[in-house]
């Protein structure tokens, strides 16, 4: 790949519609994020319908805005990325559609993107955190509304899931506790500024698998609890939302604690995923890496979130091994980073 290379991302697995333009030196050249929350929010979730159709109307004008700020024409290019899975059937067709028909019309490498490999990466995306791009192995703590895990990252294509959730992931967690609250989809955003006011030891909650061993997760009791203590009026709504952040807190550094012990020469805790921009998560991660020793890394909040800059640099990685996917590549809306080929296997 010639160090000046550039790639056009493209994100549409779930309810944002996004794309990037990066250079190979992880230059960010242009990036532009649509956000669906209007259209969703009358619905209290994402419905995938309705996420089709917007990615459908918006994408292509997104698509040329970033590549007019970058003020560069597809001949320019050198790769388009696009996530491929997994997530919402119908968003995955509509991105990874676009992005071969830009592959074909121009002669350019086409790469499907695992989601999962995309925020597992994007904290090697030169510039980022100020201490550098950790070195493999890291521990990823993936924490978002339709995951949850803990992944030992030895390199591109090699993903060793250590454990994840029984049940609700994380965000989702968060978006349920703040609908029992009263407070506006998504919940996550709203409840930690509600919690800011209150008292976090005001209402006695779960920390589910606390101390257990392994490092799985498991948040529906923690939610049903939320919900009795919502009924009963046990507290303020303020006192409720902040026990319920630091019950989960409490329970993301147990975990990250369990899972680190289980993956001894790590560099790194690396946390992604929306509720990576949490406040309170991230204090209470930064306790566990720091009295290991160990920095805890985490993207710039714009970054936590879904966003093709993280798409466009997992491209760049693969483009950089040598490695592209055929224009046959169907869209997965269940693919495991454990299914991932590891690189050096991908261009044998």
């Amino acid at each position: 790949m010639k160090p000046n290379a550039m790639i056009l991302g493209i994100e549409t697995s779930c309810d944002e519609t996004a794309a990037a333009v990066l250079r190979a030196d992880g230059a960010i050249l242009a990036e532009a994020v649509f956000s669906q929350l209007k259209e969703h929010a009358a619905f209290g979730g994402v419905v995938p319908e309705i996420a089709a159709r917007a990615h459908v109307q918006h994408l292509p004008g997104l698509v040329a805005g970033v590549m007019a700020k970058a003020g560069i024409g597809y001949a320019a290019l050198d790769a388009v990325a696009a996530t491929a899975g997994p997530g919402l059937i119908g968003g995955l067709i509509v991105g990874a559609s676009f992005a071969k028909g830009v592959a074909l019309a121009h002669g350019l490498p086409f790469i499907a993107i695992n989601h999962l490999e995309a925020h597992a990466l994007t904290v090697r995306l030169p510039g980022l955190v100020p201490s550098g791009a950790p070195a493999f192995p890291y521990l990823l703590l993936l924490l978002s509304g339709g995951h949850c895990q803990c992944v030992l990252v030895e390199g591109l294509g090699r993903y060793r899931r250590l454990g994840s959730t029984l049940d609700d992931a994380v965000g989702e967690a968060f978006d349920k506790a703040a609908k029992l609250l009263g407070l506006p989809w998504p919940g996550g955003p709203h409840l930690e500024r509600l919690a800011g006011s209150g008292d976090p030891a005001a209402v006695h909650l779960p920390q589910p698998l606390l101390g257990r061993a392994g490092c799985d997760f498991s948040f529906s009791g923690l939610k049903t609890a939320v919900a009795r203590a919502v009924a009963q009026g046990q507290a303020r709504r303020e006192d409720i939302a902040a026990s319920f952040q630091a019950a989960v807190a409490a329970v993301l550094a147990d975990r990250a604690a369990h899972a680190l012990a289980m993956a001894p020469g790590v560099t790194a805790l690396v946390v992604a995923g929306g509720v990576a921009a949490n406040g309170a998560v991230r204090l209470a991660l930064e306790g566990v890496a720091t009295a290991r020793g160990l920095p805890m890394l985490a993207p710039p909040l714009r970054l936590c979130t879904d966003n093709a800059v993280m798409v466009a640099w997992a491209g760049l990685e693969r483009l950089r091994s040598g490695v592209s996917d055929s224009l046959a590549f169907n869209p997965r809306p269940r693919w495991p980073l454990t299914e991932l080929v590891p690189l050096a296997e991908a261009g044998a």
